[in-house]
């Protein structure tokens, strides 16, 4: 290696083993360097050294308003076919809309909590949440995967009756439609 560190014994051992399950580029193979795994002697065991101990974080639960305890653990399914199509065609309305896009997640979390809360208190039923698609190559976007995992948070969970990607007119992977729950007491 030129300019890097220096491979200790076991790390070129490793490193011969990973070698030869590799095919070799044309014209390279002489500058492969193998060492024979037969040959290797049990290396004594470096005596461990203490960790640092850091103080035990105390973690208070927030008591949550009982009605929304009920509901904490539900399990969000998708929205039904014929309300998605629905959604799709734009014959059931979007009641509101909100862009998550280019912010951070702590952000994020907490201005789509009070938008929904904002929503659910007016009664609204269908929203939609654009997330966007991400930006890093062959992964999706941070909030793409952590927008899901929020919802099935308790502070979202009462809120929200289901959630599933939108069609591609209204961003596709990039949105989320989000069935909010029933307000209680409210019956239409």
């Amino acid at each position: 290696m030129k300019g890097g560190r220096k491979l200790n014994r076991d790390e070129r051992i490793l490193w011969g083993k990973v070698a030869r399950t590799t095919r070799p580029v044309s014209g390279r193979l002489e500058d492969l360097e193998f060492e024979d795994v037969t040959e290797a002697a049990p290396v004594a065991a470096e005596p461990e050294k203490p960790k640092a101990q850091f103080p035990k974080m105390i973690v208070e639960e927030v008591p949550l308003d009982p009605g929304i305890k009920a509901k904490a653990g539900r399990i969000h399914h998708p929205l039904e076919k014929p309300v998605k199509r629905k959604l799709t065609r734009g014959h059931l309305p979007l009641e509101g809309r909100i862009d998550l896009h280019g912010m951070v997640q702590s952000e994020a979390h907490s201005i789509l909590l009070d938008f929904l809360i904002r929503a659910h208190e007016r009664g609204m039923r269908h929203v939609l949440v654009i997330t966007g698609k991400g930006r890093s190559l062959g992964s999706d976007g941070a909030l793409k995967r952590a927008v899901p995992m929020w919802f099935s948070k308790p502070e979202f969970s009462y809120l929200i009756s289901s959630y599933e990607d939108a069609s591609r007119n209204h961003g596709g992977d990039g949105a989320l439609y989000v069935r909010l729950s029933r307000a209680r007491g409210d019956r239409s």
